[in-house]
């Protein structure tokens, strides 16, 4: 048999005997609670009890014993925890990317859009500042004859 399967099959014998412990203690609580109490069967079941309550402790101990020493604070081997926190924590990495490369475009385009108004405006304004009159609405400058 497995070790695991050793170790749940123990923790069941436990459990199995800590009913027993409950059941000792009810029975002797239930005799003393008797008008004609049997003196006697309330020691019997006393005893039953404290046996059961030494030999729950002892099995107990042995498991946390046990569990203390496999213990290193890491995940357990066969457990996909670890892994899948890992998972959870790189799509949120990339979720996070994402986002900031669409904000990066959703500002380079804002920028864009800015400088191609600017440029008619800028066009139109040069050959103002060079004395020359805006293309389009020409009207005859020279005299005529």
């Amino acid at each position: 048999m497995t070790a695991p399967m050793e170790r749940i099959q123990a923790l069941d014998s436990i459990e199995k005997d800590i009913i027993t412990c409950l059941q000792s203690a009810g029975q002797a609580l239930m005799e003393l609670s008797k008008e004609k109490s049997s003196l006697k069967q309330a020691e019997g079941q006393t005893h039953t009890f404290l046996k059961t309550l030494s030999h729950v402790e002892s099995k107990l101990t042995e498991q946390i014993n046990y569990l203390t020493q496999v213990s290193t604070g890491q995940p357990h081997e066969g457990s996909g925890y670890a892994s899948q926190k890992v998972l959870q924590m790189a799509w949120h990495r990339l979720e996070h990317a994402r986002s900031r490369v669409n904000e990066l475009e959703r500002i380079k385009n804002k920028h864009l859009q800015g400088r191609a108004i600017l440029r008619p405006q800028q066009q139109v304004a040069q050959p103002q500042q060079n004395g020359a009159q805006p293309t389009g609405n020409v009207q005859n400058a020279g005299p005529t004859g």
